[in-house]
């Protein structure tokens, strides 16, 4: 029997859940909810059904049951909206980041603790099928215990959203938070270990510098080195630029122990590159006994690389919500907790950028 979504928010990164979710099949999104018509009109037309539409998603949540609810709203609604979810007990996937700040993540997981309903944040980078090879590839110990993690984005500007949310860091919880909140994830899956304490360089120097919007400049950051310490005594690195559009690879991610070094190189997305340019993902692992490096190509069936432009990730992370729901299962598998540690490290981060100093990250 097929399952039945409900979805709230019908912008960008709702209907790149659309897509994939029509690719996976055996899902009828049966209502969407936005404040925005034509956001819903666009959302109609990716299903091959016809859902009740809303505009008021509070009125959605009363009128139609669902086995999932899909949260897909600007970041500063998260929490009003998951309040509002959770009193259904209906499982639900919440897009990244969990909240905006420490307050509102530590309120949602009391209320998820007193309903016992599952939350799946949606940091789905950790099923990017390269990402997903070099965890496998720690567990297998290849690498030995993982002392360091650098990541690189170079990738495109923050992309135009309605009513332009994204270029305030009062809506977003700032670059550290919106953007990064999926790298700090990674670095806690390498390490199996939690942050202790964050340093960031961070400015706005090249993005956004010449918009307004109701007379307010943007203060969103466009570039930034992080280096994240761990109670594992491991460290990690983040290397972002937002305004390295031509580069070949989006993402770099390397991990090194004592035995080796494992790196996942992420061809940058198909959307901002030429037609004849590779989509094919790199995976290598470096035994420092041997000297030997061996190579893994990694290429995505055509239809989940153009569903979105997350390198297959949110397919993947849909299939296994599904799997999740299907089975009746109650563990996500990425929790409220990962959510919760993810906007830590942003928040850490962000205040550090404001200090110029090194901040502890807040435990739950």
């Amino acid at each position: 029997m097929a399952l039945k979504y409900g979805l709230i928010g019908c912008g960008m990164i709702a209907q790149e859940h659309l897509e994939n979710i029509k690719i996976i099949g055996n899902i009828d999104v049966i209502a969407l909810a936005d404040p925005v018509e034509e956001m819903s009109r666009i959302a109609c037309d990716i299903l091959p059904n016809n859902p009740s539409v809303f505009t008021d998603y509070r009125e959605m949540l009363s009128k139609v049951s669902c086995d999932a609810f899909i949260i897909a709203t600007p970041n500063h609604t998260h929490h009003e909206v998951l309040k509002n979810v959770l009193l259904t007990n209906t499982p639900v996937l919440v897009e990244k980041p969990l909240c905006i700040n420490l307050k509102q993540c530590r309120d949602i997981l009391a209320l998820q603790a007193r309903q016992g309903v599952p939350v799946w944040v949606a940091m789905e980078y950790r099923f990017m099928p390269p990402v997903a090879r070099l965890v496998e590839m720690c567990n297998q110990n290849l690498v030995g215990n993982p002392i360091m993690a650098s990541i690189r984005e170079h990738r495109f500007p923050f992309l135009p959203k309605v009513g332009d949310w994204n270029r305030f860091n009062c809506n977003t919880g700032g670059t550290m938070v919106e953007k990064c909140c999926h790298y700090w994830d990674l670095m806690r899956l390498f390490f199996k270990s939690n942050p202790t304490r964050v340093y960031c360089s961070s400015g706005m120097d090249v993005n956004h510098l010449d918009e307004t919007y109701d007379g307010q400049s943007p203060d969103i950051h466009d570039n930034s080195f992080t280096i994240v310490e761990f109670e594992s005594n491991s460290r990690g690195m983040l290397d972002l630029c937002m305004f390295s559009d031509a580069v070949p690879w989006q993402e770099e991610i390397s991990i090194t122990g004592p035995k080796g070094r494992v790196d996942a190189f992420v061809p940058a997305s198909w959307q901002f590159k030429k037609d004849s340019d590779s989509q094919t993902s790199l995976v290598q692992h470096s035994n420092r006994a041997t000297a030997e490096v061996v190579k893994e190509e990694i290429n995505l069936s055509d239809d989940v690389l153009k569903a979105g432009s997350h390198y297959g990730a949110t397919f993947y992370q849909q299939e296994q919500f599904a799997k999740m729901i299907h089975s009746g299962g109650t563990k996500p598998e990425v929790t409220l907790s990962d959510g919760y540690w993810a906007v830590a490290v942003g928040v850490a981060a962000e205040n550090s950028i404001k200090s110029g100093q090194a901040e502890i990250v807040s435990p739950i």
